[in-house]
């Protein structure tokens, strides 16, 4: 075992052990919803890492929460069984808009304009049926049976939650890591740089999208049929919509979408930023999040392009330049 693979099993034993040495439930609950949105920023990342950048990932994350909350409230099918339901809705929604915009290659901002679309299309079907979503107001999974809150998928315990989201967490970047070391990688860096030379290599353009859109949509999906659970309480401006899909574009930017952790590193800025402001303003503060959001995007996108993370990374591994006055003591010795 290398050194860098019991680096990994320390710090995820040491994450284990956390709901059991600190048991605070507001620590905790902060926890969870990091762990939670950094699965669905690192979701978004498998995508905007290779240059296709979506805004429709709010509508993936609306489908997954709703669709498994419905099924449960009006057919009493149990999240066990909705939650892959929700993320099959989502896969299918995501293959129907991507496959004529790649196939036709509409990229670039067209393509971005029409993941728009879709986060704006979803988001107006759950607020217009608001006899079934409750439109605008939220909607609430209704509360199990005693003795069935694991049919359900409902537990009052933060630890359960914490480990569940803290597996949910590992698993994204299991999937990141074996993306990144896949031959879609590859293909997909390829497509990137230049879609005529990759097809010319052989590559199925049209294909490989998909297939990255396709994992992206489902772990989009799966993460907010997640906080839907957790939460039991869902509407429109906290799991879907244009607002939804932009915060996750942030939060990938900001702390790398380049690195594997640089997601997590964006949650954690997100979310201790909205609950600063909720904590210190409370009402006052409603939408302020969105406005720093942006700010710091355009300030990242400028300065810090690859990210905190992924600057740090860079720092470190870049070789240090020699000082001038290194340079100018050992020129006079290289000429002797």
């Amino acid at each position: 075992m290398n050194r860098q693979a019991a680096g990994w099993i320390i710090a995820l034993l040491a994450l284990v052990a956390v709901p059991f040495v600190h048991r605070d439930p507001y620590h905790l609950h902060v926890l969870v919803l990091i762990l939670i949105w950094s699965f669905a920023y690192t979701s978004w990342s498998i995508m905007g890492r290779f240059g296709l950048v979506s805004l429709g990932h709010g509508g993936f994350m609306g489908i997954g929460a709703y669709v498994t909350a419905l099924l449960w409230n009006h057919l009493g099918v149990s999240p066990w069984i909705g939650i892959p339901l929700s993320m099959a809705t989502a896969g299918v929604l995501a293959l129907v808009v991507a496959y004529p915009c790649f196939r036709f290659r509409i990229t670039g901002h067209y393509f971005v304009l029409v993941t728009l679309a879709l986060s704006g299309i979803v988001l107006q079907v759950i607020t217009a049926t608001r006899d079934y979503t409750g439109g605008s107001l939220g909607y609430t999974p209704q509360r199990a049976p005693s003795g069935k809150g694991l049919l359900a998928l409902q537990f009052d315990d933060k630890t359960t939650w914490y480990l569940i989201a803290l597996a949910v967490w590992v698993l994204g970047l299991v999937i990141w890591r074996a993306i990144d070391r896949s031959m879609i990688r590859h293909a997909m860096e390829a497509i990137s740089e230049d879609e005529d030379a990759a097809a010319a290599a052989g590559v199925n353009v049209t294909a490989e999208k998909l297939k990255i859109t396709l994992i992206s949509a489902l772990m989009t999906a799966l993460s907010g049929a997640l906080y839907c659970q957790y939460q039991m309480f869902i509407s429109p401006d906290t799991v879907s919509g244009i607002a939804v899909s932009l915060q996750m574009v942030f939060a990938a930017i900001v702390g790398g979408v380049y690195v594997a952790l640089g997601p997590t590193v964006g949650a954690v800025i997100t979310i201790v930023l909205a609950e600063v402001l909720r904590i210190s303003f409370g009402t006052k503060a409603v939408g302020w999040d969105n406005l720093v959001y942006g700010v710091l995007l355009v300030l990242f996108i400028i300065f810090l392009p690859k990210g905190i993370l992924g600057s740090v990374i860079d720092r470190i591994k870049s070789p240090r330049k020699p000082s001038r006055s290194h340079e100018q003591q050992t020129v006079p010795i290289a000429r002797r």
